[in-house]
């Protein structure tokens, strides 16, 4: 199963009886699924099978779905308003004689708010009905297209996540040849600094002296950390390979990654092993800023 972002677009139109209609879809990255749906008014009866087929096709990111419908083959029809038209009339019945003015004219009342109404033709029930079928199906093919274009990003972004996965596993490779990161380099360099505290002072117990060395040589060592970014690179390179919606695991993964760089750093008495998981954690926030664009 492919990869897929979260961030996408895609349109479609279409007509069905006097009705066209066009839908624009686009995502962004988002916890969850989360469909938002902008619909003429009258129109919400394609809501439901329309969120239905946004939660089957999609898992994450904020959805926006607008959909613009226009009837260009309905002939308007013009309407009288009589109870305006009788208001009127009766109004200037009250003011004849009270002004000096002449006689009202047909078109002036006409020309009235709300005297004549323009309305679209009455639509017929199987009218609306095909037409709400045909809407569902117009975003179906819209979803279509936002998914394959989700799906292409997606690939793009396998590509770079397996990069900078590549570069921690050779950043780990360098802390595990990094000479001093050896048994015997924290050995020599706990015995220079034990000897340095000696000579300063008579007073130090040198059995306590070197049980303390001991313990700070265990805690100095790395071995762990690097097992285990060992382990989380193998586990993130199987799940891009396996694909699907593997965003929140590879961010969980992504966390880990970057607690044993920052543990690497900390532990560091050396100073190309402290370059090493300084470049670990620009690596991993790089992998990290990526991951959070998959769905």
């Amino acid at each position: 199963m492919a990869l897929s972002s979260m961030t996408g677009f895609a349109r479609s139109h279409g007509t069905s009886g006097p009705y066209s209609f066009v839908w624009e879809i686009k995502s962004v990255n988002a916890k969850g699924l989360d469909v938002r749906l902008r619909l003429p008014p009258g129109w919400d009866a394609v809501e439901p099978p329309v969120r239905a087929r946004a939660a089957e096709a999609l898992t994450r990111g904020t959805v926006y779905g607008n959909l613009t419908l226009d009837r260009p083959g309905a002939q308007p029809v013009v309407r009288v308003n009589e109870a305006v038209l009788a208001a009127v009339i009766e109004t200037l019945k009250g003011l004849r004689g009270r002004l000096e003015a002449e006689p009202p004219r047909l078109d002036g009342i006409l020309a009235l708010k709300g005297v004549i109404e323009v309305a679209e033709a009455d639509e017929s029930e199987d009218d609306r009905r095909a037409a709400e079928a045909a809407l569902v199906a117009g975003f179906g093919t819209a979803l279509d297209g936002l998914v394959a274009m989700r799906r292409h990003e997606g690939d793009a972004l396998g590509r770079l996540l397996g990069q900078r996965l590549d570069e921690i596993a050779a950043l780990v490779a360098r802390a595990e040849a990094a000479p001093g990161r050896k048994a015997e380099a924290i050995r020599q360099r706990l015995t220079e600094q034990v000897a340095a505290l000696l000579e300063t002072s008579e007073r130090f117990d040198a059995d306590r002296l070197h049980q303390e060395a001991i313990l700070i040589a265990s805690k100095a060592d790395v071995r762990e950390e690097l097992d285990r970014l060992t382990a989380h690179v193998a586990q993130a390179k199987s799940m891009i390979a396996k694909g699907g919606g593997v965003g929140r695991r590879l961010d969980f993964l992504s966390q880990e990654l970057n607690r044993e760089a920052n543990t690497v750093c900390s532990k560091s008495n050396d100073l190309e092993l402290t370059n090493v998981g300084l470049e670990l954690k620009s690596v991993v926030e790089q992998f990290r800023e990526q991951v959070q664009n998959l769905e």
